[in-house]
């Protein structure tokens, strides 16, 4: 385990060496800002499952207090840069997926183990958990959209590490069709609660993403054996079992804990990115096109970076195939008063997010 985690972070530390050297080839600046926003975190906390002590409290600062300090004291937008200039974004986002599978053996390794102290290993959990729910999962987010096979797979088995391998189908056959209308398990009504939405919408959208994979599978004529959500049970399966190799029964529940609080973090993005926001039907009961008006974004650079432009929703949903280094914020629509994971926090205190976010959402015509 120590051994795997001292080659993650010297294949990081490489990667960065190569990268910087390639600026003499006219890498866009935004690139090193998502390479050292994303590869940062991951570093520290491979480090910390290693030596615990100071190193697991700088990767929970890195991912907290310091994203939330500089998404406030510095004020800068990157420029949006066309995918054609920025082709290492996919370099990035497998090598993100790489580490994010390293990590996830050596945090099981840590939390299961006994080098580690009570505290060290809260802190550990926390970041670990952190880095999953926020980094990861908008990496996954990115790949299930791209046409490589490769990327897409790649995005689809990081979900099922995180035992949300349905979100691959359910996102793309479910979310981007009806958003913001009540056919979205994963849209967030005006007054319904994180909680609530939480129960309704894992149920929702497992469900919704295998009639969908059923409904195509259908009108191929293909049998029901080739529905993805076999390998999502069977991949989920596998990694509790390389859970139980690693840790035992104590691995088993360190995974579980930890892909629970990924999967909330997941739900948290969803809940706050779309609440409150519908589209309007007309007579015959026809939605009106996805606009920049039906997503809530966030201006806020580091936490931006973070999670690879994933606050720039309302792009996102109008070009859903872009790279997320082409994601541009929009000139009219929803803007979060604060950066994504601060609302995140917010929406776990009910009455505090209705306070101030309904009187929002109505102004921008939430039914």
């Amino acid at each position: 385990m120590l051994a795997e985690a001292a080659t993650t972070s010297r294949f990081a530390a490489m990667t960065f060496s190569y990268f910087y050297a390639k600026r003499r080839f006219m890498l866009p600046s935004s690139f090193f800002l998502f390479a050292f926003a994303t590869l940062t975190p991951a570093v520290l906390i491979g480090i910390a499952a290693i030596y615990g002590g100071w190193w697991v409290l700088c990767a929970v600062a890195f991912l907290t207090a310091l994203t939330a300090s500089l998404d406030e004291l510095v004020k800068r937008i990157t420029t949006p840069v066309a995918a054609t200039e920025f082709p290492a974004s996919d370099n990035l986002c497998l090598l993100l997926g790489l580490q994010h599978f390293a990590l996830l053996f050596v945090t099981v390794g840590a939390l299961s183990g006994d080098y580690l102290g009570l505290a060290e290993k809260l802190g550990l959990f926390a970041a670990a958990g952190l880095f999953f729910g926020q980094v990861s999962n908008s990496n996954a987010h990115e790949l299930i959209h791209r046409g490589s096979r490769l990327l897409h797979r790649t995005g689809m088995w990081l979900y099922i590490s995180l035992m949300f391998g349905h979100h691959t189908s359910a996102h793309v056959l479910v979310h981007h069709i009806h958003v913001a209308t009540r056919k979205d398990p994963n849209t967030a009504r005006l007054g319904e609660s994180f909680y609530r939405f939480t129960a309704r919408a894992w149920r929702g959208s497992f469900r919704a993403g295998y009639r969908a994979e059923s409904m195509r599978l259908a009108q191929i004529g293909r049998s029901q054996f080739y529905n993805p959500y076999w390998l999502y049970i069977a991949g989920a399966v596998f990694f509790i079992c390389v859970a139980a190799a690693i840790g035992g029964i104590k691995g088993v529940v360190a995974y579980l804990a930890i892909c629970t609080f990924a999967q909330t973090q997941l739900m948290m993005s969803d809940y706050v990115q779309h609440y409150g926001l519908m589209r309007s039907s007309d007579a015959q009961g026809k939605f009106e096109t996805v606009n920049d008006r039906h997503s809530w974004n966030s201006p806020h650079w580091f936490s931006s970076a973070l999670m690879l432009n994933a606050p720039r929703h309302s792009a996102h949903h109008a070009h859903p195939s872009r790279s997320f280094a082409s994601l541009y914020l929009p000139e009219d629509g929803p803007m979060l008063p604060r950066a994504l994971p601060v609302m995140a926090c917010v929406a776990l205190y009910p009455r505090l997010w209705r306070r101030v976010m309904d009187d929002r959402a109505r102004e921008w015509g939430a039914v």
